[in-house]
């Protein structure tokens, strides 16, 4: 019986990574582009969906979280809806976003359907 020499972890991972049995090529014939950096419009829309929803989440915990301990003569209540709104917004946010991902998965599957076999 023939002594097989121990390999290390790093060399066992190496080993299976260069036979391929973590990733499977698709299509070995086509090269892989380089990943392109973000463009300035790009990195610009990024920043302003950050700010949006940083701002948004700051605005509805103040609403919710510290409006409700303070007096209702307090003159930040002036710069905010009704308390019931705060149920009833995302509520409704939450519904019209379902919609869309069910409208999506339909949409998706139609374009992908099958003709069906007549035997």
């Amino acid at each position: 019986m023939a002594m097989v020499p121990q390999q290390g972890a790093a060399e066992t991972f190496r080993s299976f990574c260069s036979a391929g049995y973590f990733y499977r090529k698709k299509n070995s014939s086509r090269k892989r582009q380089p990943a392109k950096m973000a463009t300035g419009v790009d990195q610009a829309v990024g920043m302003s969906l950050v700010v949006f929803s940083l701002l948004l989440f700051t605005y509805y915990s103040v609403w919710v979280i510290i409006l409700p301990f303070m007096d209702s003569d307090h003159i930040l209540h002036t710069y905010f809806l009704p308390r019931e709104y705060s149920v009833i917004l995302p509520g409704i946010a939450a519904v019209i976003l379902l919609l869309c991902i069910g409208a999506f998965t339909a949409v998706i599957m139609w374009k992908n359907r099958k003709p069906k076999k007549v035997d």
